[in-house]
Parts: C-alpha cells; sequence; structure tokens
C-alpha cells in the first residue's frame, strides 16, 4: 500500500503530471479536453500546495496520488475545477467557513481500484481536524467517483448544470465527531 505524506512545493511537476494523466479518461468522456486539471499551471498547482492542504501518495519513489483540500477565506478553487467561486452561508450548511473544500483526487492510471483514493480521501479528512464538513463535486458521468464518495459517506446536496454535456453533482460528508 502507498504511504500517504503532506506534498511539498518540490513535488508540484511530479503531481501535475499524474493529474494530468488521471483526467485524460475524464476530459474524453465529457468531450472537452480544457477541463481545469488539464490546464492548471505548475505555477498554479505550486501556489495551492504552498497556501493548503495537499497530500500524496507514494510507492517506492514514485507519486501514485494526490489530493487536496482548502477551507475556505472567501474565494474559493471549486475543486475538480472550475476556478473561483462564491458560496452563500445557505449553501455552506449554515456553516460559513467550516467546511473543506475538496479536489483533484487523482490516482495514477494502473494504481486506480487498489485503494488509494480511499486512503488519500481518509488522510484528508484526519489532516483538515477543523473542518465540520468536507465538500467536493464531480460530473454526472464520473460514476466511479460517485460510487467511491457515496461509499466514504459522502452525499449529495445539488446538481449544477455548467454546459450542455456536463452536468456537476456537489457532494457533503459531515465531519466524524472526534
Amino acid at each position: 500500500m502507498a504511504d500517504i505524506e503532506r506534498a511539498s512545493a518540490a513535488d508540484a511537476g511530479e503531481i501535475l503530471t499524474l493529474q494530468r494523466a488521471a483526467y485524460v479518461t475524464e476530459a474524453q468522456m465529457y468531450g472537452d479536453p480544457f477541463i481545469a486539471p488539464l490546464v492548471e499551471s505548475f505555477e498554479q498547482l505550486r501556489k495551492v500546495i504552498e497556501t493548503g492542504v495537499v497530500l500524496k501518495a507514494v510507492e517506492g519513489t514514485r507519486i501514485v496520488g494526490s489530493v487536496r483540500g482548502r477551507m475556505p477565506d472567501g474565494a474559493q478553487d471549486g475543486g475538480a475545477g472550475r476556478g473561483p467561486t462564491r458560496r452563500s452561508e445557505h449553501e455552506m450548511g449554515g456553516r460559513p467557513g467550516r467546511a473543506c473544500l475538496v479536489g483533484r483526487l487523482v490516482v495514477a492510471p494502473d494504481r486506480q481500484g487498489m485503494g488509494i483514493g480511499t486512503a488519500l480521501l481518509e488522510a484528508l479528512h484526519a489532516a483538515v481536524p477543523e473542518a465540520a464538513a468536507f465538500d467536493l463535486f464531480t460530473g454526472h458521468l464520473s460514476e466511479g467517483n460517485l460510487r467511491l464518495y457515496r461509499r466514504l459517506g459522502y452525499r449529495e446536496t445539488r446538481r449544477e448544470r455548467v454546459q450542455d454535456h456536463l452536468t456537476l453533482i456537489h457532494l457533503r460528508r459531515e465531519a466524524i465527531s472526534r
């Protein structure tokens, strides 16, 4: 099994390469080669690593997975990728600033289905103890992602049609009392 560790700025290049490899199938599924995870720059990712919680899954010397989480401070990264958005207190479940925004869960294509995504999400839940909940979103055609999230206790909160070919499914998992 992979070791889960906090990513550093030095990991940005390898995580970006992994992210692009992992999101190619999503881009093909939705017929959109310009989804945010595929066009994110090295500098953008490096800044996210420096300012948020980014975890990596490592096997030997290879990074085989990654996930990021961030407690909001007004403008927020929309997780799976549309860029900055603002969410009302109502959308945050009446607890502004209390939900960790989860995004860019990626696992190397040759390592998918081996529990790495589950381990990364569970480690992120533990790494952000101040979060009252965890919010994320994924595309409506991403059945594997939806199965994983539901298995880990995420529940659908709303759907958002963003393009003719894409509806985002927003999910939330309440934090387990510590």
